[in-house]
C-alpha cells in the first residue's frame, strides 16, 4: 500500500537519487533539506514498503501554492503515484488555506499536462525558454 506523507531528513538521499534519474537539472540534496526547514515550503513523498517511490514540492506564496516539481521512480510509473502525490499536496495546501495553485511543465510533456488537466489545472500561457538541457518553453498552468 502506498502511503503519502511529508518529506523527512532520512528520505533526502532517496529523493535526490530519483531527481538524478529523472531530470536533466536535478535538485541537490541541500535543496531538499531546505524544503524541510523552511516554513513557506512543503515536500511530500510516496512510500511503499519503506521505499520512496516519488515526491512533489510546494512553495507557499501569498495564499497560493507553486508546485515546484513532481518526480516518480521510473519503475513505479503508470501506477497512479503522481496523481496520489498531487491529490495529497492539494489537500494539504487546501488545509493550509491556499486558494490557487500554479506550476510550469515542459510543452513536450504531454503525459504530465494530461495529468494536471485531469486534476483541474488549465493552461494560462507559455513561459519562453524556461527550461534548459534541453532548452524548451514551459506551459504555465493554474488551478483556481
Amino acid at each position: 500500500m502506498i502511503h503519502y506523507r511529508r518529506l523527512r531528513a532520512e528520505d533526502v538521499p532517496a529523493v535526490s537519487r530519483l531527481e538524478e534519474q529523472t531530470f536533466s537539472m536535478p535538485w541537490s540534496a541541500e535543496s531538499f533539506f531546505r524544503m524541510i526547514e523552511k516554513e513557506d515550503t512543503a515536500y511530500f513523498v510516496a512510500e511503499e514498503d519503506g521505499k520512496i517511490l516519488g515526491g512533489c514540492g510546494l512553495l507557499l506564496i501569498a495564499g497560493e501554492g507553486n508546485i515546484t516539481n513532481v518526480v516518480v521512480a521510473p519503475q513505479a510509473r503508470r501506477r497512479g503515484i503522481a496523481t496520489g502525490l498531487l491529490t495529497y499536496l492539494l489537500s494539504e495546501g487546501d488545509r493550509a488555506g491556499l486558494t490557487a495553485y500554479t506550476l510550469e511543465v515542459r510543452v513536450s510533456n504531454a503525459a504530465a499536462i494530461g495529468l494536471y488537466e485531469k486534476l483541474g489545472f488549465v493552461s494560462e500561457g507559455i513561459r519562453p525558454n524556461f527550461y534548459e538541457k534541453p532548452r524548451e518553453d514551459a506551459v504555465i498552468m493554474w488551478k483556481r
